[in-house]
């Protein structure tokens, strides 16, 4: 039973007490790269292994951030943390051991792309969650009317 219990109780202590990482915001205009871990996927990064398509958008900066919150809100344990004129800071928590992910949205109104990114604030992998949530994102912000 303790070698059961043990491990969980781990688990929840880490996520109670896991901080925002230094790295949220932008830094030169740009989301923060990944880490070396699977445990992250941005718009922006080189490698395949973190790579994910961005979302075209041909409206104004204050209208992809109106929909990018309409979209959060219809997603679970999400609460949005920062909103600046172009970029979005939300948290995610998981449902059982109540992990934080940071998921972060740049909309870049010249490229006409609004770019993300979402990592784990705790461990090494992530079995594919934030790929998972943001390709979800993706379709639920595509399916709003305009």
């Amino acid at each position: 039973m303790l070698c059961v219990l043990l491990p969980l109780l781990v688990l929840a202590t880490l996520s109670v007490f896991s901080s925002p990482p230094g790295n949220l915001g932008l830094i030169d205009g740009q989301l923060a790269p990944c880490p070396d871990s699977p445990n992250c996927v941005c718009t922006q990064s080189g490698d395949e292994r973190h790579r994910i398509d961005p979302i075209a958008w041909s409206g104004t900066t204050v209208a992809a951030i109106e929909r990018i919150k309409q979209t959060l809100q219809q997603m679970p344990r999400i609460n949005i943390v920062t909103e600046r004129e172009n970029y979005l800071h939300a948290e995610a928590r998981s449902l059982i051991f109540r992990f934080v992910d940071d998921m972060e949205f740049l909309v870049d109104q010249q490229s006409g792309l609004i770019h993300f990114r979402s990592a784990s604030r705790t461990g090494y992998s992530d079995l594919g969650a934030n790929r998972k949530r943001m390709e979800r994102f993706r379709d639920l912000f595509t399916q709003l009317d305009p």
